[in-house]
Formats: C-alpha cells, structure tokens, sequence
C-alpha cells in the first residue's frame, strides 16, 4: 500500500488495556511505539482519538444529562487521550503535536486545517482530539472528515479484531470475514464497524478504509506495509 498521508482512527478502549477503561500505561507506551515507528518509515499520520474509555456521549443519556451536554463531556475524554498519546509517541522519539477541535489553547493547539497539513508536512504526528467539535457527530464520522480535509489516502480503522465480519465474531462463531467491501456495499448491509455516516463521507471523498486489528505488536506499521489481516472498503 505505502500511502504518503493517512488518517488513524484509535478508540478510546484501545487505549484503556485490560482494565477497560482509564489509561493503561503499558498499552499506551506500546501503540506509541508503534505509531512512531511507522511516522519514522516516512508516512505522514494523523490520529483521530475516541474518547469511550472515560466517557462515551450516548451513557449521558442514563445519567440524566441531554444529549448536547453528554456529547460535550465526551468530547473532553477525547481530548485528554489525545494530550496522553502526544506524550507518549514524542517519549517513543516521533515529534507529534494534540490539536483540538474544542478550543482550550492553554492545553493544546486548536485545530485548523493548514496548520494541521503542515504539522503534517513537517514529520509531526498530528492528534486530533474534540471530534468535529459538535454534538451528534461520533468520532467515526470525525475521522472520515479529517481524513478528506487533510487529503489522506487511507482511513485506517484500528479495531479489536482483524477486519470486518457479517457479524461479530466474538459473539458469533458463524461470523465470516470480508476481504474487501465497497462503501456501498458496507452501508446496505449495515455493517457495524462504522456508523452510516463515516461510510458516506468515505465514499464521497473516494477514501479507502482499512479495517485492522490493533491488538497485536507491531500492527500499524504492519498495514501499512501491505502485511497481515484486514478488510479493504474501498469507493
């Protein structure tokens, strides 16, 4: 595959090990290797981080909270993983640089398109935090979003298991694997790997989706070389 530019989509689980929520200090320094390692083989990267592992907008609505102000505090989750992994990839030796799409500039730069591209442009990893910076939107359809104004080849999303299924496969022992969907094709079946939205955006901007597991050592770099198991959704 060998993209120049492409746009990582991280869930905030992926970050939490298995304790399943916080961070895991051992799972964080880990995936940091790994990204660095692959920005150090000349890949341009930005991130777009979730933020589930310390509050997803959707659990506001059984706390009594609308959906507005949950959206909100989850967006905040996404910014404090994004200020976690900026450390974590620049100790693993990558320059990278948190930018959010919530305003809070005596934690992190805002997030602008150009100065984003020339972070980029310049070797940094960029992590963007905030989502789009608005409610109702999930961090899936965010990732599409950067990934088309950023001019990114590839979305990759970074999952618990190593493509996408007719079912899940951990819930499904009859779930069988795609090797390669169309966006078209992901929408009409309802494919849960990413919501409506993101497959849409992914279309129109003719964005080819990498569906990967990140569970294993190594795996960024890995898809990135065109190695080991994915799923391929392409326009």
């Amino acid at each position: 595959m060998r993209p120049q530019r492409v746009l990582v989509k991280l869930s905030g689980e992926a970050l939490a090990g298995p304790q399943g929520t916080g961070l895991d200090g051992l799972t964080l320094t880990e995936l940091a290797a790994d990204i660095a390692h692959a920005s150090r083989e000349g890949v341009e990267i930005g991130i777009v981080v979730g933020g589930g592992n310390f509050f997803r907008g959707v659990q506001g609505l059984n706390k009594g909270l609308d959906r507005t102000t949950a959206d909100s505090i989850g967006m905040l989750g996404t910014v404090m993983n994004a200020l976690a992994l900026e450390h974590a990839i620049e100790a693993a030796g990558a320059p990278a640089r948190a930018m959010s799409a919530v305003p809070m500039p005596s934690l992190c730069e805002s997030y602008a398109r150009k100065r984003a591209l020339d972070h980029l442009s310049n070797g940094k990893v960029v992590i963007l935090g905030g989502g789009t910076g608005n409610p109702y939107f999930t961090t899936d359809t965010g990732a599409a979003l950067r990934a088309a104004e950023l001019g990114c080849s590839h979305l990759l999303k970074a999952t618990q298991v190593d493509g996408v299924y007719t079912a899940d496969p951990k819930k499904d022992p009859t779930a069988t694997r795609y090797d390669t969907l169309t966006h078209e094709d992901a929408i009409k079946r309802d494919l849960k790997v990413m919501d409506t939205a993101a497959f849409a955006l992914a279309r129109d901007a003719s964005l080819t989706i990498v569906v990967f597991s990140i569970a294993e050592k190594g795996a960024l770099a890995a898809v990135l070389r065109g190695e080991g198991r994915a799923t391929y959704v392409t326009p």
